[in-house]
């Protein structure tokens, strides 16, 4: 199965601008003519899996490398770098350079910055005295279609570098990403942003739009109607709660990671025991764009359902005379064996994890903090974990659930568990907790919890069939994520109705109606005047683009996908965000050897 997405089903045309990207890459290699060894980042290396196959890469004349710490080996008289902007990576590359001096090996170096160049990096070239060696350029490379209606920036650390860092450069970039959109899509009529870094990006856009305007003739309407902005800081219960939809749980137990798992051959059916292999998980697979939004438990209902059919249908085969017609059915079932026994080996390893008791403990306190009842059972809870001495990351996913929907703990508390965590793994974690206390995801108790408040008024808490759902709170069982009832509330009769709650939530909010498609756009602010998702005149269905500033998790993407396709939601979502997380991976950006 291809690792590449075909992306011919989407909303928006995310081909084209993979293309795009794709055709920019190849330009660059095009240019240097002759063999060339190409050194990626490794960082970029999932990314690059996603626009250009390695095949394409290889009829250009190239020779792949990643960059590291060791030297490169390479018989190429032409070396193109094509990193990030890191320091460590900008020594790496100045660490080659010396060797070939020293060995008088004469080499041409190209340097091409994803996304874009940086100073403070070409200033390091220069201290090493290389600078002058190096053709530099940009390959602008600001998103990549991860599936037919999910982008991503891929920018890890955002989250922790806006909250700790005060470092606000991917705000840049995440505007430059919506207005590449845009000058391919039209200029987006409707924007609303919550929280504090979301508006900022809504700002740098409609300055974008004034100095760099999108005037294209060939867009009378813009493909997308609304534009949501979301910080992630104004919800970080979601991503600390466990999913419990397929692909979430394959994310959180296997780690999905440029859309596919990486895991032992022998759990897939391999010979080979320790064998590491690769399995794509995209909307190209049929039975994986079925099962992938559902709640676990009906996934392995919907597997079994499946091979008892199968089994059926070769039981009737084998005992009764059959039509060429229904011959040629069968042949079309057996077509998707494949993909039958690649979910159902990887359900069942996954149940491995689910069945445990553990696992089952943990989501009944997730449930009972999210709910906000038992404080003291909570703590007890949290306390046991840290003296077992759990994952760090585990307790830290617990400890930030409980300090959020509780508003921080009583000083007492809050002194008692830092100095048990500090006690159980090591006082190397203190910046750690300092980079937590910075963010405000584990806090002292200034105020009253707003949580109670924010949880009835939105309908957190819902019973659902999972099976037969009525409401998105069946992604994790019974909660429903308060970022996807923010877009609910946005496309169905707009913020003003919440605008209460929405003061509670941390952060500002704006709502603006941005001018059409002229050199010189007006922005009328409507702060506090919104409505309900502008229907379009032509028929179609509406294209609301919702970004998440600072990550978002699969089970928040099921979510979306699941509203679009209810009765009176006539619209698709397109989903972009600066990364896909989940409690883990969010909660190492702020352990300080991640940093």
């Amino acid at each position: 199965m291809a690792q590449i997405p075909s992306l011919d089903n989407s909303s928006l045309n995310l081909k084209y601008v993979r293309e795009q990207s794709q055709r920019e890459l190849v330009n660059i290699l095009k240019n240097i003519r002759g063999k060339k060894c190409l050194v990626i980042d490794p960082q970029l290396s999932g990314s690059l899996s996603l626009i250009v196959p390695t095949s394409t890469l290889k009829d250009n004349g190239v020779e792949l490398r990643h960059l590291e710490a060791e030297i490169i080996q390479t018989d190429c008289t032409k070396v193109i770098y094509l990193v990030r902007s890191r320091f460590n990576l900008m020594r790496f590359i100045c660490s080659n350079v010396h060797n070939d001096i020293s060995k008088g090996i004469q080499r041409e170096y190209y340097l091409y910055f994803v996304p874009r160049r940086e100073v403070v990096c070409e200033k390091v070239l220069e201290e090493e005295k290389v600078h002058h060696l190096i053709t530099i350029g940009e390959y602008p490379l600001y998103m990549v279609p991860l599936d037919e209606d999910v982008l991503s920036f891929e920018l890890d650390f955002a989250n922790k570098e806006c909250q700790v860092d005060g470092d606000t450069s991917s705000l840049w970039h995440i505007a430059k990403g919506i207005h590449k959109l845009e000058s391919l899509f039209g200029v987006i009529p409707n924007v609303r942003a919550k929280g504090k870094a979301s508006v900022r990006v809504a700002d740098i856009l409609n300055h974008m739009q004034v100095e760099e305007p999108v005037n294209s003739p060939d867009i009378a309407v813009s493909e997308i109607n609304t534009l949501i902005l979301i910080d992630r800081e104004i919800d970080m219960v979601t991503p600390m709660c466990s999913q419990l939809t397929y692909e979430g749980l394959l994310d959180e137990f296997l780690h999905v990671s440029s859309g596919s798992v990486e895991l032992d051959a022998s759990i897939m059916g391999g010979q080979q025991e320790g064998k590491k292999m690769k399995v794509p998980l995209n909307s190209s697979d049929k039975l994986f764009k079925e099962i992938r939004d559902l709640n676990f438990e009906v996934v392995v209902q919907v597997l079994r359902q499946k091979a008892t059919s199968m089994k059926q249908d070769y039981t009737e085969m084998t005992t009764t005379n059959q039509t060429v017609s229904e011959l040629k059915d069968f042949v079309k079932k057996l077509n998707s064996l494949p993909e039958m026994t690649r979910h159902i080996n990887l359900a069942q390893h996954l149940s491995t994890f689910t069945s445990k008791q553990t696992f089952l403990a943990r989501l009944d306190m997730e449930h009972t903090i999210v709910e906000a009842q038992s404080y003291d059972i909570c703590f007890e809870y949290i306390e046991e974990l840290i003296h077992k001495q759990e994952p760090l990351v585990s307790v830290l996913r617990m400890l930030i659930l409980f300090s959020v929907t509780n508003s921080g703990l009583p000083k007492k508390h809050f002194d008692y568990l830092r100095r048990e965590l500090l006690h159980s793994y090591g006082f190397e974690h203190i910046a750690m907790l300092h980079n937590l206390e910075k963010a405000g995801l584990l806090k002292k108790q200034e105020s009253k919890s707003n949580w109670l408040t924010i949880k009835r008024a939105l309908q957190l808490v819902e019973d659902t069939d999972t099976a037969n759902p009525n409401d998105i709170a069946y992604v994790f069982s019974g909660y429903a994520p308060l970022s996807v009832r923010l877009v609910q509330n946005a496309v169905r009769s707009g913020w003003r109705p919440i605008e209460e709650i929405l003061k509670l939530l941390p952060g500002p909010h704006s709502e603006v109606k941005r001018g059409g498609f002229s050199s010189s756009p007006s922005f009328d602010t409507l702060r506090g005047n919104s409505t309900a998702l502008d229907r379009p005149t032509h028929g179609r269905r509406s294209i609301v683009l919702v970004v998440f500033v600072g990550g978002v998790t699969f089970a928040e993407i099921s979510a979306l996908r699941f509203l679009s396709a209810q009765e009176g939601m006539a619209y698709d979502p397109i989903i972009m965000t600066t990364k896909i997380v989940n409690g883990n991976t969010l909660a190492e950006t702020y352990m300080e050897k991640w940093g």
